[in-house]
């Protein structure tokens, strides 16, 4: 059955299509930039058949960028932030809170760009014979041709391009996708896009990118040498790199097979690693951090409810951040809060501190973010807490160990790291700052407890 069309608005007020198919954990897929249309694709099999296929063990989504396809049209940015804007519409309509992106030749800067500033959403990157920087594919002789022609005869263009794109041996499909471009774009949109493309220049993003990503390459494709995916593996620090045999630029001619199980199995090491991380073992050993926006309730008073939604999910992404950079799984988030769960109590320590200086340099610059500085209180202990799934199958944990990292959290302040005694005592000569609060009352203890304040501050000097 054909999926259904769904709509996401960009910040800067473009309507982006998509649609989802399957379940499981999200793959993005970037379109071809300019050349896509969500419904149109769906009626071409060898286009359909790969989709199903990709559907098959993970959720699909599939979207159409500004400009073309069921998207809007009128429109004049066709930049990079531009692209990488359509991408988080969509990612902010579904939910996604961690995703593998999909990006193919010119969604390939967008997606490092993407990546490289979403580092805690991106699980993985697939980059399917795509470049970093534009003089690797603008500068063939060969698009250089391509491009004059489309001013000159856009029909003329499209059945070129769809044979050069797909194989000058391909007959119906080349037929096909000619057709398709032609529907889904208009000539002087179709220019404007790919005349952007000449300052997609992600380069400097390469050494930026923490997800795992992994480099596609056709060798015979003729419109870029496979040097370029040697050099884009080569500057990203976890890249592999993955020659596949033939000419087509269309993952969904020639040897499909090849590159499914090569994406499949990349995807799958990260499935299995995130499925196996994502519920510890039960009683194992773990430091628990709580933080907590201070005041969130007044602050939604005072903003409104979209301001104050905006300024949380400014603290969900410094938060995230800090967390995938430290090794931290995210347990649930409460709206207003994180709890996490860490195997170790220094990196759980680093992370809580790196938090704070990242939320002390968001309200050093406060002018630029308007008048409201978020303040977050943070709050840690260690312990054997209960793993057990919830009513939706996600992981959570429960017992003493957690209930006290939370009744903690709630005695700091905003801008403080309050940790138990077994905190500090795990992480002991290596370089943290304490200083006692003295023996604290937490609700639901019969006993007070021994909490210390991180100084944190001083890490800076």
């Amino acid at each position: 059955m054909e999926p259904r069309i769904q709509y996401a608005q960009t910040k800067d007020g473009v309507s982006i299509a998509f649609w989802t198919l399957g379940e499981g954990m999200p793959l993005v897929v970037m379109p071809n930039v300019p050349f896509g249309h969500a419904q149109l694709e769906w009626q071409i099999p060898e286009y359909r058949d790969w989709f199903e296929q990709l559907a098959q063990k993970r959720l699909l989504v599939r979207y159409d960028g500004r400009g073309f396809g069921l998207s809007d049209w009128d429109v004049t940015d066709h930049s990079l932030d531009a692209r990488v804007l359509d991408v988080e519409a969509v990612a902010a309509r579904l939910g996604l809170e961690r995703f593998a992106l999909f990006a193919p030749l010119h969604s390939g800067p967008p997606g490092i760009a993407y990546a490289a500033r979403h580092p805690e959403q991106v699980s993985h990157l697939v980059l399917w014979c795509a470049y970093a920087r534009p003089p690797d594919y603008a500068r063939s002789p060969q698009v250089q041709t391509l491009r004059l022609l489309i001013a000159q005869d856009w029909k003329l263009y499209t059945e070129t391009v769809a044979h050069a794109v797909l194989g000058w041996s391909a007959g119906e499909p080349a037929r096909q996708m000619a057709a398709l471009m032609q529907e889904c774009v208009t000539p002087e949109a179709a220019q404007a896009a790919l005349g952007a493309t000449v300052d997609f220049d992600a380069a400097p993003l390469l050494e930026h990118v923490k997800s795992p990503t992994l480099v596609m390459h056709r060798r015979q494709y003729p419109l870029m040498d496979v040097e370029v995916a040697r050099r884009l593996a080569s500057h990203i620090p976890n890249a592999r790199l993955a020659l596949l045999e033939g000419t087509s630029l269309a993952p969904f001619l020639g040897d499909t097979e090849a590159v499914l199980a090569a994406i499949n199995e990349f995807l799958g090491e990260g499935e299995q690693a995130v499925a196996a991380s994502a519920l510890p073992e039960p009683s194992a050993f773990r430091t628990v951090l709580f933080t907590d926006v201070e005041g969130s309730t007044a602050l939604t008073q005072r903003l409104g409810d979209a301001r104050a939604r905006e300024l949380l999910r400014e603290h969900e992404r410094i938060v995230r951040e800090a967390l995938a950079a430290h090794g931290g799984s995210e347990v649930k988030t409460m709206g207003d809060g994180f709890m996490a769960s860490f195997g170790s109590a220094t990196r759980a320590l680093e992370c809580a501190i790196a938090i704070q200086q990242a939320f002390e340099e968001r309200s050093a610059g406060v002018g630029a973010h308007g008048p409201a500085p978020l303040q977050i209180r943070i709050g840690l202990n260690a312990g054997e807490p209960i793993a057990e799934e919830d009513a939706d199958g996600r992981g959570d944990l429960f017992g003493t160990a957690v209930i006290a990292a939370a009744r903690i959290a709630a005695q700091a302040k905003g801008g403080e790291i309050l940790v138990s005694n077994v905190v500090r005592e795990l992480v002991a000569g290596k370089g943290f700052l304490f200083s006692s609060r003295g023996r604290t009352a937490l609700r639901g203890f019969d006993d007070p407890v021994e909490v210390y304040e991180v100084r944190w501050q001083e890490e800076e000097g």
